[in-house]
């Protein structure tokens, strides 16, 4: 196998759509192609465009330019022997050369969300958001002789997560327009997505052939479909002089009658305004290179990765179309909106960036979605129910909702708010979904529903969660009685409010309270003096599971802590020489007898792996904060360098990969984008020490 340059690129547009391939230009995953629309925003997500085939003839000499992976085994064409750069800011850009001729070629995914024709921003009320999915492509010729270049379109209809199959009843209609066509797929009657795709110069030719075989050599290795075949129902043919420039537009929907005229400044026009955009909503000052919301004044070198980590964030804000607001994508290419994730990610996309618009909505949202006091974990498409298998996406709800107050003292929110805190209360104390509920002898929260998982450690293979949780899991009694501290403050303050309610506020604040020291007392329950450790969960039976997690870490990192300073000590020192490893903290120790050391092998093998050793690095936030709390005068035993290189130059570039294997070298395995994993980092890498 040729080694290739297989480290990923990404664009988003801010409605789930997004682009994605491989710095050597070939398509290795299901999910790699220029344009993946979602549809029904952020889901339905669907494969337009793949890619352009671009061959160029110079003095009668034809190269390919592109490559790609066959059935066969064989790699064609070879276009990858004459790639001679690759850039990643403030576009992807791709460099072919050789000695009389260079091409380059850029790829701008425009923020899909646009002002409406009256001039208001997409989240005013009453003001209904104007939806645009669209990839902008362009090349630009240097030589020293006129050259050809042909552009053959590789196109699909598919959902993203499944290849497409050529088949007799598979078709793609054209409709040929001036320097433009009109694509739709046609399957057995029923019609696919329309676009379009529309060019500044160029003859095209329709020829309608189908591309078979295509092997997608990731998928492969995840043990996954991995042929794919690929329709081109013509190609565009260039004719360039030294200088020349040729810019594309693919887009979603019908041909506007009227469209805004496409020119080589479109391109640079719309990198201008994604730039303009993040400046706004960061803050960023081009004058003096420098963020004043940024936490605290930075050296340039580290400057310069903080504005690449808040872009970073940015491609996980996106709009869902079923709330009419915003939401948080948990991972690219495969995830889709998450409770627990969002929870997680929040302090670090919307709090230390000051995006308290933005949480508030998010809050927001999820409390008007509370139900039975649980709080979603996943939001349905239009006409769908939400998801709520999840015991601690409540309880990260209010931790979340406390971080918000304490940063923006919004103390009218929190009134508003305050009824579903109460609503969570009482579903736990008197008993919920899954059995859910807070055990009357200690007050600890437990919960005991056969083949689910509802804790982060989620994996299930064939019916049966692989890491089963059932009882009281030590993080989620930390939740608790971080809960209940909040309540009792929350409460407290609201009675100072002079109305019928402060008596029975101030009472209830003195309850709460109460009840916090009942499960801080109870906590102790947890403690493993022989192993200086946290059990990680109490079974139902009492039994008690000794085995050494991240989750005792979680327990200490909360606003509010109910462990004493020489327990949380003990923890944090097992903790730093057991799971914490360049990228993040493990999931199981490596002397646990179920530890996994690699993620890898099939789907049912990696779920296997999933929380058993692998390694997760939003957990580096949670160690961050427990470290600080417990040891204030030492210095984090962390070195940021190796995940910074990661988030420069590895796997995703400008990303941060969802898990790491758990033995060394810990190669990046997972999403190559995770909006938790890229959060934590911001919370954190402005006050560290590089």
């Amino acid at each position: 196998m040729v080694d290739l340059d297989q480290r990923e690129w990404l664009l988003t547009n801010g409605l789930g759509s997004f682009a994605s391939g491989t710095v050597a230009d070939v398509r290795t995953r299901t999910y790699h192609g220029w344009l993946f629309a979602a549809t029904n925003p952020p889901s339905g997500r669907t494969l337009l465009l793949s890619h352009l085939e671009a061959s160029l003839e110079v003095e009668e000499k034809v190269v390919t330019l592109g490559t790609n992976y066959w059935g066969s085994g064989r790699i064609e064409a070879t276009g990858y022997q004459l790639l001679r750069d690759f850039e990643i800011h403030p576009v992807p850009k791709w460099i072919w050369r050789q000695d009389n001729w260079q091409l380059s070629r850029q790829l701008v995914m425009p923020y899909g969300l646009v002002e409406t024709e009256s001039g208001g921003k997409v989240n005013s009320p009453n003001s209904a958001p104007e939806l645009c999915h669209r990839l902008l492509i362009q090349y630009r010729y240097e030589g020293t002789e006129a050259s050809i270049l042909r552009l053959r379109l590789l196109i699909g209809d598919r959902d993203f997560h499944h290849q497409q199959t050529a088949s007799p009843e598979l078709h793609f209609s054209q409709v040929l327009l001036p320097q433009q066509i009109c694509l739709q797929a046609i399957m057995n009657g029923s019609f696919g997505t329309p676009w379009h795709l529309r060019w500044t110069k160029g003859d095209y030719k329709a020829d309608g052939v189908w591309y078979w075989d295509y092997q997608l050599t990731e998928e492969t290795r995840r043990g996954l479909g991995d042929k794919e075949d690929l329709y081109s129902p013509g190609y565009l043919t260039v004719h360039l002089q030294p200088g020349d420039v040729v810019t594309l537009e693919a887009r979603v929907g019908f041909p506007n009658p009227q469209p805004e005229p496409l020119t080589c400044e479109t391109f640079s026009e719309a990198i201008a305004a994604e730039e303009e955009r993040l400046a706004q909503i960061f803050g960023f000052d081009r004058g003096t290179n420098q963020n004043p919301n940024a936490p605290c004044p930075m050296p340039h070198a580290l400057y310069s990765i903080w504005k690449k980590l808040l872009k970073a964030s940015d491609q996980f804000i996106v709009y869902r179309a079923s709330i009419a607001g915003p939401t948080v994508i948990a991972g690219y290419h495969w995830f889709n909106d998450w409770g627990r994730d969002t929870l997680i990610a929040l302090p670090g996309l919307a709090l230390v960036t000051q995006r308290f618009d933005l949480a508030k909505g998010l809050l927001q949202t999820f409390g008007n979605y509370c139900h039975q006091g649980l709080i979603p974990n996943a939001f349905p498409d239009v006409g769908g129910e939400p998801f709520y298998n999840s015991i601690d996406a409540a309880l990260l709800w209010i931790e979340t909702l406390g971080l918000y107050l304490e940063a923006t003292e919004d103390w009218q929110f929190l009134a508003e708010q305050f009824p579903i805190v109460q609503q969570i209360y009482k579903a736990f104390v008197g008993a919920t979904r899954y059995n859910i509920h807070v055990d009357a002898t200690d007050w600890l929260v437990s919960w005991d529903a056969p083949h689910v998982a509802l804790t982060w450690m989620d994996a299930v293979v064939k019916g049966e969660p692989v890491t089963p949780r059932l009882g009281k899991p030590v993080e989620i009694n930390a939740l608790w009685y971080s809960a209940l501290c909040w309540l009792s403050q929350w409460a407290e303050r609201l009675s100072h409010n002079q109305d019928a309610n402060s008596e029975r506020l101030a009472k209830q604040a003195q309850r709460y309270g109460q009840q916090a020291e009942q499960v801080k007392a109870s906590l102790q329950k947890f403690w493993n003096a022989k192993l200086g450790y946290f059990y990680d969960t109490i079974e139902l039976d009492d039994r008690r599971h000794a085995q050494i997690r991240p989750n005792a870490v979680l327990a200490l990192s909360l606003y509010h802590c109910g462990f004493p300073a020489e327990q949380g000590r003990q923890v944090l020192a097992v903790a730093a020489s057991c799971l914490l490893t360049p990228y993040g903290l493990r999931s199981l120790a490596p002397t646990d007898p179920q530890y996994i050391g690699k993620y890898q092998g099939n789907p049912e093998q990696r779920d296997r792996a999933y929380h058993q050793g692998t390694v997760w690095s939003w957990l580096i936030g949670p160690f961050i904060r427990a470290w600080q709390r417990f040891y204030p005068e030492q210095p984090v035993p962390f070195d940021w360098q190796p995940l910074l290189k990661h988030f420069l130059d590895d796997a995703c570039l400008g990303s941060i990969s969802e898990i790491f294997d758990g033995d060394p070298p810990h190669q990046p395995k997972g999403a190559i984008a995770q909006a938790w994993s890229v959060a934590e980092v911001i919370r954190y890498l402005p006050n560290s020490q590089l």
